[in-house]
């Protein structure tokens, strides 16, 4: 088997079917096998698939495990010589998956590669570039909301000065289309750690990659359509606040001392209780 494209759902029984046949057109010479691991949706994404797509292997959980156990979950049954991590909402174009697994296998030493990530009408998607690794006092930052009133201090972590059209090593792709090698994951154990509920978890997987000794790559070579974050819009905002500052301290316990974690740790009540604030005021206030 050539490669296993691996995609972790949740109530997304209106985006999956596109993706499960986009994925069967970019494979056209390549053997390709699609595994699709729900997180207990409250619609019918199961029925759907197992209705409509037989060939798709559906792995239902009994609760929502979140995005790195399901994805490891779906690992266990892989048999591709490559991985491909993609979220439901991507619609990758006929012959691409052909096109950058074959690329893949002439960089023997990326661990991980990306895409050109455009939006449905062909342009750059911003919120789905690659990004530098995150500093402490820039996700301080973004816990306080400090970027709307100083939107440039984020200018390079979010790489305002990428060039998606060049071929280029980079810290960290997102993890809603990732070609992995399956060399790094047996290092590893997992493609994403454990630990991470959601978000994160992409960031740390390109941090090791990177740790074992592999680069982490942007390619236009081929382009894919990403609606970006498509499920989190069915989840509250006050409910992101939690679970992204709570990754966001794993991440820094696991890769930075003390003394740099304690200021996530110390900011994390704050910026919770500023969502709760703002949502009890928009309640109040009908806005």
């Amino acid at each position: 088997m050539d490669v296993s494209v691996i995609t972790v759902t949740w109530n997304s029984r209106q985006l999956i079917g596109e993706q499960i046949i986009s994925v069967m057109k970019g494979c056209r010479h390549i053997s390709c096998e699609q595994i699709v691991v729900d997180n207990k949706s409250q619609d019918d994404t199961v029925a759907f698939v197992q209705k409509n797509f037989p060939h798709v292997k559906m792995l239902p959980n009994h609760t929502n495990a979140g995005f790195a156990a399901a994805n490891n979950r779906g690992l266990r049954l892989a048999h591709g010589d490559f991985y491909v991590f993609l979220n439901p909402d991507m619609r990758v174009e006929p012959g691409s998956i052909d096109t950058i697994v074959d690329w893949m296998k002439q960089h023997k030493d990326v661990g991980i590669v990306s895409p050109k990530l455009v939006d449905e009408k062909g342009n750059l998607n911003e919120d789905a570039k690659p990004r530098r690794f995150p500093k402490v006092w820039e996700q301080v930052a973004l816990v306080l909301k400090l970027p709307h009133l100083f939107p440039s201090i984020m200018d390079s972590y979010l790489m305002k000065d990428f060039d998606a059209d060049k071929e280029q090593e980079v810290d960290s792709v997102r993890g809603s289309f990732m070609l992995m090698r399956k060399e790094l994951v047996d290092k590893l154990g997992w493609a994403f750690d454990p630990r991470y509920f959601i978000w994160f978890e992409d960031v740390d997987i390109c941090r090791e990659a990177k740790k074992h000794g592999y680069k982490v790559v942007h390619t236009p070579i081929i382009t894919a359509v990403d609606y970006v974050g498509q499920s989190f819009k069915q989840r509250t905002s006050l409910w992101k606040q939690q679970n992204f500052t709570r990754s966001m301290l794993t991440y820094f316990q696991k890769w930075e001392p003390w003394y740099k974690w304690m200021w996530i740790a110390m900011v994390r009540p704050v910026g919770i209780g500023m969502v709760r604030i703002r949502n009890l005021l928009n309640k109040t206030y009908g806005k």
